[in-house]
């Protein structure tokens, strides 16, 4: 328990010392508790040998009234720091997460890594956020007054200070059997709600397969499954638990009974005064109060060791080299030079090499599978190729920052994915600084304006979660309104129209060159007739080079290209429309 504790202490790091002051003022509070004892004890003392007076009484309520107070303050400051130390803990780490995600690898993205990033987001983060501090809290200081008090009960009587030993000792030896039992468990619970939110997640992305084939909710389902697994997790942890907190609380209790009976034994014998018998019977439940609420918190150790070592194993996700330094292009050129790339242990990219001058059009054609996605990628620095090396303006792409690459590139996907939140800032998404008049000129240019205005609420109208609220062509051309706030040198087009029904094709055709004027554009062409007016064209197929040229060249040759015109063959994903 203390090596978590230090563990979280780290975890922390600034806020270590606002935990450190909570612990105390829970432990002050406690102890000002001890208070009413002295008081009882002098008021009894008083009665029994005929002491009481006026002053003796004053002096009594005096220390429980001030006491009253000092407990009040501690209290509130404590359950503040503890509060501030939850919440402050929770935001920095989803922030720290989301920061860090930025940089990792775009392959290790997937469905179970996704259901495990969000369950650590929202589970564990707020584990740490409602739980953490409470459970050291009253850990600490519960076991720090129970130790306070078996001081104060060995300075009054040896014998009663020896139970009071024994019940801190069989403390211990419970809390340990109940750590040790709980690890394994706590390991499954975490891992169990991490499945769970994957397979809600898969449930809900595909609630348009599960209405269309009428899926029931019955025992064959995995994400019923997956609950009824969470279920069993949950409830074995509880069943785990439960009879060690009994013989906790019945053992500790059980020699509360005894110092109770050794308290009267001693009074009867004319060992102990009346009064010291009775203040020692009030000690007894006072002590073995704080060291109940202290074990009825060892359960849950185990779990926040588990959620820290989440929380630190996506912290500490390899990211790509990302030690460059902030470059400002002399130009925006780009090069390929011998690019070599491999999805796992497959090769998709082979000895890649070409040139993109700065304010030319370079379309990327080929079958599907050939690599097309992957060359846009690599230039993004979404992932790093294997060898060979990209550069642009001159310099290779590892060596500028990834924010400062990024800066320069604007990617507009076939795919749109727009965020829970209103027109206007999905359209200004990564330039927050921009006007409302900016925003409204880029929805001009992309011809979204108008359908934005026809909402219940122009810009400000909340569009749903991947833009749900929209058809395809709306939620397109807002991506492209996004791309032209940004205003990039570079413009990436990865099939960006392949979905665009036939009405909406002459609008995204004069969004694209809004877009793409006086810039160095890639476009991965489908359907784009624009192709042919391309300043060179790149044919790839099977992740190698096929043919470099302009449409006239590549037509006056024999290859892929000129078969994949003429065949205007629609399964092969793209064609040039004339």
């Amino acid at each position: 328990m203390f090596s978590i504790y230090k563990e979280f202490e780290k975890f922390i790091g600034k806020d270590k010392s606002k935990l450190r002051k909570s612990i105390l003022l829970s432990m002050l509070e406690s102890l000002l508790g001890i208070t009413k004892i002295i008081a009882i004890y002098m008021i009894l003392k008083g009665i029994l040998e005929n002491e009481l007076s006026t002053s003796l009484i004053i002096k009594a309520f005096l220390l429980t009234a001030v006491a009253i107070v000092f407990i009040i303050m501690s209290k509130a400051k404590s359950v503040m720091l503890q509060t501030e130390i939850g919440y402050d803990l929770a935001a920095k780490k989803r922030m720290d997460i989301g920061e860090h995600l930025k940089y990792v690898p775009m392959g290790y993205f997937s469905k179970k890594s996704l259901g495990q990033i969000t369950s650590i987001a929202t589970n564990t983060c707020n584990n740490l956020q409602e739980v953490a501090t409470l459970v050291l809290i009253q850990f600490t200081s519960g076991l720090g007054l129970g130790l306070i008090m078996t001081i104060f009960l060995l300075n009054f009587n040896l014998k009663i200070g020896a139970v009071s030993i024994v019940a801190m000792i069989y403390f211990f030896i419970i809390i340990s059997v109940i750590n040790k039992k709980g690890e394994k468990l706590s390991s499954k619970k975490i891992k169990s709600d991490a499945r769970l939110v994957e397979k809600t997640l898969e449930y809900v992305q595909g609630m348009q397969i599960v209405k269309s084939f009428n899926l029931k909710n019955d025992s064959g389902s995995e994400y019923i499954r997956e609950i009824d697994k969470n279920r069993k997790i949950n409830t074995s942890l509880e069943k785990t638990f439960i009879p060690y907190m009994f013989l906790l609380s019945f053992g500790i209790r059980l020699l509360s009974v005894f110092i109770i009976y050794l308290s009267i034994s001693f009074y009867i014998e004319g060992a102990m005064p009346a009064y010291e018998s009775i203040v020692m019977i009030i000690a007894s439940f006072l002590l073995f109060i704080h060291l109940e609420t202290a074990g009825a918190f060892v359960a849950l150790f185990k779990m926040l060791k588990f959620s820290m070592n989440q929380i630190m194993e996506i912290e500490e996700i390899p990211v790509m080299d990302i030690d460059g330094q902030n470059i400002k292009p002399q130009n925006y050129d780009i090069e390929f030079d011998h690019v070599n790339f491999s999805y796992q242990d497959e090769r998709v990219i082979n000895d890649i090499s070409f040139k993109i001058k700065e304010n030319t059009t370079t379309a990327i054609v080929g079958p599907s599978g050939s690599g097309k996605t992957t060359i846009t990628t690599l230039l993004a620095r979404f992932w790093d190729v294997d060898s060979g090396k990209i550069s642009l303006g001159g310099k290779d792409i590892k060596d500028y920052k990834l924010d400062s690459l990024w800066d320069n590139i604007s990617v507009v996907f076939q795919d749109v994915y727009l965020f829970n939140d209103t027109v206007a800032n999905n359209i200004k998404f990564g330039s927050p600084e921009k006007s409302m008049e900016e925003v409204v000129e880029a929805a001009k240019k992309a011809h979204c304006y108008e359908f934005v205005m026809n909402m219940e609420n122009g810009f400000d109208t909340i569009i749903g979660e991947g833009g749900s609220a929209l058809s395809g062509g709306e939620a397109q051309r807002i991506s492209f309104a996004r791309a032209i706030m940004k205003d990039a040198p570079i413009i990436i087009l990865d099939e960006a129209t392949a979905n665009i029904d036939p009405e909406n094709e002459n609008l995204m055709q004069d969004a694209i060159e809004k877009l793409t004027k006086s810039k160095t554009v890639i476009m991965i062409a489908h359907r784009l007739k624009t192709v042919k007016n391309a300043d060179q064209i790149i044919v790839l197929d099977e992740g190698a080079i096929q043919a470099i040229g302009t449409h006239e060249e590549l037509m006056n040759r024999e290859g892929l290209y000129r078969d994949f015109v003429n065949m205007r063959e629609k399964t092969i994903g793209w064609k040039i429309e004339k």
